[in-house]
């Protein structure tokens, strides 16, 4: 498991996320789509996609997430959130740090 350089937000609005990231901080957008925004911030990438904010969620990158999924429910987290249509797993550490692991 290794981290990538990317956290990731939810915000109800992402017109109003590029408004603020884009206009106001003056980001340069590196990614935008109607699901996703994203800018490079310098030493990581700020993603946003639409939803209730959630906090930051760190990304990890892993070779097989089939297999870091089921190590990580062994190790006490939990699943928050799980799309099989995208190949990433939200999870909860014991400890309430929620992060995202996405295969590589």
């Amino acid at each position: 498991m290794r981290s990538t350089r990317d956290v990731i937000f939810r915000a109800p609005e992402l017109a109003a996320v590029k408004a603020y990231y884009g206009g106001t901080l003056g980001l340069p957008v590196v990614l935008d789509r109607p699901d996703m925004l994203g800018f490079d911030a310098g030493e990581f990438t700020l993603y946003f996609e639409p939803g209730e904010p959630n906090g930051a969620v760190f990304e990890f990158s892993v070779e097989d997430l089939r297999k870091a999924k089921a190590d990580l429910l062994a190790g006490g987290c939990t699943i928050v959130e799980e799309n099989p249509a995208i190949p990433r797993v939200y999870m909860r550490d014991p400890f309430g740090l929620v992060f995202n692991i996405t295969e590589n």
